[in-house]
């Protein structure tokens, strides 16, 4: 009898130790690596986020991530790849604004809120408006004063078209009654060295994507479109605080395709948000200027289909058109 009931607490013990590790190390050892989907190109904020998340998850034992890069129309290409995937777990997406954006002023092939399913808000980026170093224009007062005396003749690099990037310049040009002309680049990179190339006026891109050349000195920021200050440049204003009412930040999340089943996306829920609340990612997230996401599952859900809503408000109420 105490043979038999030893026997049993050895298997539960088991038992227990086996679901206490089934999370991260287990799926290392079920599954082939984890293809990370990044509709945009290497270099920005999205690809830095994307990296420093795999490395954190795959220093604490969990699944190898491959990040892959799909950029394209606005990050529909490789949100609609994504859409597309085997729903088993070992396909996911790394998303932005454009997520809310895109269905706003297009026709998909893909409905956002159906054919994927949120997991976790991964990190928020502080967007800033930047010029060259030898640029006449020292304040946004002096770029919007100059777009009032040369109608459409500055110009504006960012991300797009219908992109958040394109979103927070619209808004910006429509507050500002200034006729600045819109540049769309398939990510930030290219737009910066269009800038750094001096073949548009100014960028508007985010501060990982910006950190080197503003360091260097090779760019001067202007003023940010966040909702407060950046705290690595505490001296650079708001647009807000420089009287234009335009708040818009970017954000980065990561998805999976729809009928991925629910044990496997409670999996990935667990490991992501792990991850988020390490003091790992949190110190590096501060060197690039990125905050760390905190909403996951239903309540990223919700918080998407908010921004959805107030994006499509903003849209309409400023007339904005984003094609």
């Amino acid at each position: 009898m105490q043979w038999e009931c030893r026997s049993r607490l050895a298997t539960a013990l088991l038992a227990a130790i086996f679901f206490a590790l089934s999370g991260a190390s287990a799926w290392s050892q079920t599954s082939a690596n984890i293809r990370l989907i990044m509709p945009f190109p290497p270099g920005g904020p999205a690809d830095v986020m994307a990296r420093v998340v795999a490395e954190q998850i795959g220093a604490t034992g969990g699944p190898t991530f491959v990040i892959e890069s799909h950029p394209g129309a606005g990050t529909e290409i490789g949100t609609e790849y994504v859409a597309r995937s085997a729903p088993d777990g070992n396909t996911l997406g790394i998303i932005s604004n454009s997520f809310v954006v895109l269905p706003l002023t297009r026709k998909l092939k893909y409905d956002p809120f159906t054919d994927l399913v949120p997991i976790c808000e991964l990190a928020a980026f502080p967007p800033l408006i930047v010029v060259n170093s030898d640029s006449p224009y020292h304040t946004l007062a002096d770029l919007i004063d100059a777009a009032h005396v040369r109608p459409g003749v500055l110009t504006l690099a960012t991300i797009g078209p219908a992109t958040s990037s394109q979103m927070a310049f619209e808004m910006l040009k429509h507050a500002a009654k200034a006729n600045i002309t819109f540049v769309p680049f398939t990510g930030y990179t290219p737009a910066i060295q269009a800038l750094l190339g001096n073949q548009v006026t100014a960028a508007l891109a985010d501060l990982s994507a910006l950190q080197g050349q503003v360091q260097s000195g090779k760019l001067r920021v202007l003023a940010t479109t966040a909702r407060k200050r950046v705290a690595p440049l505490p001296n650079v204003p708001t647009v807000t605080e420089l009287g234009y009412n335009v708040q818009e930040e970017f954000f980065g999340g990561v998805v999976a395709p729809a009928n991925t089943p629910k044990e496997t996306i409670a999996k990935l829920t667990k490991i992501f948000s792990a991850a988020l609340r390490s003091p790992e990612i949190k110190a590096k997230y501060a060197n690039y200027g990125f905050l760390p996401g905190g909403e996951c599952g239903a309540d990223y859900a919700a918080v998407l289909r908010k921004d959805y809503a107030s994006s499509g408000q903003i849209i309409k109420d400023a007339n904005i058109k984003m094609e």
